[in-house]
């Protein structure tokens, strides 16, 4: 099984603080198709019962991307003043 792309085990791995929202937006692409990538992954190895435990590391990982797109899109967001 070929590794995920190269990312290791950290998902949002720049110092988001430091992103402009072009970069940010960025980042959402990027995450959003490793995301969709897994999907098709995951939906592969639900055919084969033996790789039961990469499926599980693929959704965990999937999980993950999720929580980070997120987190990015709501520092997309302004902040409404007071």
């Amino acid at each position: 099984m070929p590794p995920l792309a190269g990312h290791g085990n950290r998902v949002c791995s720049s110092p988001v603080e430091t992103l402009t929202p072009a970069e940010i937006s960025e980042r959402i692409a990027q995450l959003r198709t490793e995301h969709r990538e897994l999907d098709e992954r995951i939906a592969r190895l639900a055919a084969n019962p033996d790789d039961e435990l990469d499926a599980k590391r693929l959704k965990r990982r999937k999980l993950q991307l999720k929580d980070c797109i997120i987190k990015l899109e709501c520092m997309l967001i302004p902040d409404e003043p007071a």
